[in-house]
C-alpha cells in the first residue's frame, strides 16, 4: 500500500504540482492549517505533511503546535515549506516539531528524495517499535509463564535486602516460596533463607557483587511462613543492561523439595544405591519379562524422564512402560530382549518414548536378565536414560553437515555423496549437472554491503526451488554458486530447455542488479561418473566460460574439451604475465612476428 501524504497550501498552483510531483503516492491536500487539521483526524494513514508556513486562518506554525500536543499526531511527520532568507521561521518550524523544510521555488528531485527519506524512516521506526513490542510481549510470556521461579533485581549494593532492590520476581518464585512479591520485598532474600545455607549464599553473593565471579549455583532451603522449608535448586547470574543500570542480577530457583525428600529416603533404605541413582539422567527399574514390561521398581526420575510418577507405573496402576513406548518400537523392542537373553548377553538399544504431556523423548536403555537358578528369566534390570539433547546434537550435525547455513539447500559435500554412490548406476537413467554461477553478485558487495548480496543470494535461491522435483535436486555447491542435479533426462534438448528456464527466471532480478551469470551443464557418463572431483571442475569452468562470453547477460554453455583447453590456456598466459610483471621470469612468454 502507498504511502498517504498531506500537501498544505493555500496556494492552488502549488498543492497541484507538488502532487503531481508525488503521483507515485496517496495524496491529499488542503488549504489551510484547519482543513489539514481535519485531513488529519479524518484520515489515521496520514504519514507525512507538506506544510506551508504562510496560510490564512491557521498558519502552519499553529498546526505544528497542534501536532505537537497531542500524542495521537506523534507519528506524523512535517516537513515546511519556507521561502529564501527566512532562515528564523525555518528554525522555529523544526523547534515546533517539524523534521525537515525544503525552499521554495521546490526541485522535484530534492522533494522526492526527501519525501522517500522520511517516509523510509518511518517504516524503520514502525518496524523497530514493532519488534521492540514482539520483544516485550515473547519476556513477559517466558517470565510469567515459566516453570521455574525466577528473579530479575537492578542496581543496589544491598546482600541482605531485597526491599532495597528495582525488582521482578514471577509468580512460580512466589509459590515456590510462599510469600508475595511485597514480603519478599519488605523481609529481603537473606532473612527467610535457612541459617545452615546463609553464610555459603551470602559469600558467593559478596563474590558475585565484587566481579570475583560471574555467577554461581547452589541448593539451598528457604523458611515458609509457615515454619516448614522448602529446598530449591539456585542459579544466580550477574547481569549487564543496556540501559546502564549497575551490579543487577537474575536469579532461578527450582523446587526440589520432593527430590529431595526422596534422596533421604534412599539414603535410610538404600544407601549403596544412592549415589547411583542420585546422578542417573532418566530412571532405574526392575521389571517382569513381559510384553508390558510390568514395573515392580521405578526410580525417581522416572517422573522428570516420563512426566508419570513411579507409583503410576509399578504393577501397571495408571498404565505399563509399554504404553510408554512408542508405537513402531515396541515389537522391535521386544525382539531385541528376547534374542540377547537367549544370549545371556546385556542390551544397550535406543528408542523413543511418548512422555505424559504427549512430546518424544530418545532414551537409551542398558539392561540385563536377572536369572534363577533354573535359567528361567526372573526379571530385567536397567537404566534408561534420556538422550533427547544428544539425538538432537546429532542431527543438528548431520543436517549441517548436509545443507548450507544461508540457503537451506543441499551442499557440495552431499551432491558429492550422491555422485559417488550413484556411479554407474545404470537404471537410474541419463544424468547432468546444471551449475548456475553467480560470482559476478560479488560485486555488489562493495557497493552495498554483505548483507545485501547474502539477500540476494538467498532470493535466487528461493527462486530456483520451484524448480525442484523427484529428478531435478537443488545444490548450494559453494558461495554465490548452484547446481541441479537431474537424472532421468531425454536428452541434450531437454537440458537446453530446462537452462533456458532457469535463465528467464533469474533475468528480471539479475538485470535490475545489472551482473550477469554464467550457466555450465555437464553430461554424466562412463567416463568422467567416477571422478567427482573433476567432474565439478569441469562443470565450474564450463559455468566461468559462460560468464567470460556472455558478460552482463546470463550464459549458457554445454561442457566440451575445447572450453576447458581454452581455460587452463587463459591460465597459464595470465600466470606468464604475472611471473613477467614481477620480474620473477621473463623467458616464459614469447612474442614471434609473422610477415603479412
Amino acid at each position: 500500500m502507498s504511502a498517504k501524504i498531506l500537501v498544505v497550501d493555500d496556494s492552488t498552483a502549488d498543492r497541484l504540482m507538488i502532487e503531481k510531483m508525488l503521483n507515485q503516492y496517496d495524496v491529499l491536500t488542503a488549504c489551510d492549517g484547519i482543513e489539514a487539521m481535519q485531513q488529519i483526524d479524518e484520515n489515521e494513514e496520514i504519514q507525512l505533511v507538506i506544510l506551508d508556513l504562510n496560510m490564512p486562518r491557521m498558519n502552519g506554525f499553529e498546526v505544528l503546535a497542534a501536532l505537537k500536543s497531542d500524542e495521537r499526531y506523534k507519528r506524523v511527520r512535517t516537513i515546511i515549506l519556507t521561502n529564501y532568507e527566512e532562515l528564523e521561521n525555518e528554525i522555529k518550524g523544526l523547534e515546533l516539531g517539524a523534521v525537515d523544510y525544503i525552499r521554495k521555488p521546490i526541485s522535484l528531485d530534492a522533494l522526492k528524495v526527501r519525501v522517500n527519506i522520511h517516509l523510509e524512516l518511518l517504516r524503520s521506526q514502525l518496524m523497530a517499535e514493532q519488534r521492540l513490542a514482539e520483544q516485550r510481549t515473547m519476556f513477559n510470556t517466558i517470565f510469567n509463564q515459566a516453570p521455574i521461579g525466577i528473579s530479575i533485581s537492578y542496581g543496589s549494593d544491598s546482600s541482605d535486602k531485597i526491599g532495597n532492590l528495582d525488582s521482578q520476581i514471577n509468580s512460580t518464585f512466589e509459590k515456590i516460596v510462599g510469600r508475595t512479591n511485597e514480603e519478599l520485598t519488605k523481609l529481603g532474600w537473606a532473612n527467610i533463607t535457612h541459617p545452615d545455607d546463609l553464610e555459603k549464599d551470602l559469600e558467593y553473593y559478596r563474590k558475585l557483587k565484587s566481579g570475583e565471579i560471574e555467577g554461581y549455583s547452589m541448593e539451598k532451603r528457604y523458611l515458609k511462613p509457615d515454619g516448614s522449608i522448602v529446598w530449591v535448586e539456585m542459579t544466580v547470574a550477574a547481569l549487564v543492561l543496556s540501559d546502564g543500570r549497575q551490579k543487577s542480577q537474575i536469579a532461578l530457583i527450582q523446587d526440589i523439595t520432593k527430590r529431595k525428600a526422596a534422596e533421604a529416603a534412599l539414603v535410610e533404605s538404600e544407601r549403596s544405591k544412592s549415589v547411583l541413582l542420585s546422578h542417573i539422567p532418566g530412571m532405574a527399574y526392575r521389571c517382569n519379562y513381559d510384553r508390558e514390561w510390568t514395573m515392580q521398581y521405578v526410580s525417581a526420575g522416572c517422573f522428570e524422564l516420563t512426566g508419570y510418577t513411579p507409583e503410576s507405573l509399578i504393577n501397571n496402576r495408571d498404565l505399563s512402560f509399554n504404553d510408554l513406548i512408542a508405537p513402531e518400537y515396541r515389537a522391535f523392542l521386544w525382539d531385541v530382549w528376547k534374542e540377547r537373553l537367549a544370549k545371556r548377553e546385556p542390551v544397550k538399544q535406543e528408542y523413543e518414548i511418548v512422555t505424559a504431556d504427549g512430546t518424544r523423548k530418545w532414551v537409551l536403555e542398558m539392561g540385563e536378565g536377572i536369572f534363577d537358578e533354573r535359567g528361567r528369566v526372573e526379571a530385567l534390570e536397567g537404566i534408561v536414560i534420556d538422550i533427547s539433547s544428544r539425538k538432537k546434537f546429532e542431527n543438528d550435525l548431520r543436517y549441517r553437515s548436509e545443507h548450507d547455513s544461508l540457503t537451506g539447500l543441499y551442499n557440495r559435500h552431499y551432491l558429492e555423496s550422491i555422485l559417488e554412490s550413484e556411479a554407474s548406476k545404470r537404471a537410474i537413467g541419463k544424468r547432468a549437472i546444471v551449475s548456475i554461477n553467480l560470482s559476478p553478485v560479488q560485486s555488489l558487495t562493495t557497493t552495498y554491503g554483505f548483507h545485501y548480496t547474502q539477500d540476494l543470494v538467498k532470493k535466487i535461491a528461493d527462486m530456483l526451488t520451484q524448480f525442484c522435483n523427484d529428478k531435478q535436486i537443488l545444490f548450494n555447491t559453494y558461495e554465490n554458486r548452484f547446481a541441479f542435479y537431474i537424472r532421468g533426462y531425454e536428452d541434450r534438448n531437454e537440458l537446453a530447455e530446462f537452462s533456458e528456464l532457469i535463465t528467464r527466471t533469474l533475468e528480471p532480478i539479475l538485470t535490475a542488479e545489472r551482473i550477469g551469470a554464467g550457466m555450465g551443464v555437464i553430461e554424466i557418463d562412463e567416463k568422467n561418473e567416477r571422478d567427482v572431483d573433476g567432474l565439478l571442475k569441469k562443470l565450474l569452468i564450463t559455468s566461468e566460460k559462460a560468464i567470460d562470453i556472455y558478460d552482463r547477460d546470463i550464459g549458457v554453455c554445454f561442457y566440451n574439451e575445447e572450453i576447458e583447453k581454452q581455460m587452463i590456456r587463459e591460465q597459464e598466459i595470465t600466470l606468464e604475465l604475472a611471473k613477467i610483471s614481477t620480474e620473477q621470469e621473463d623467458h616464459g612468454l614469447f612474442l614471434q612476428y609473422q610477415p603479412i
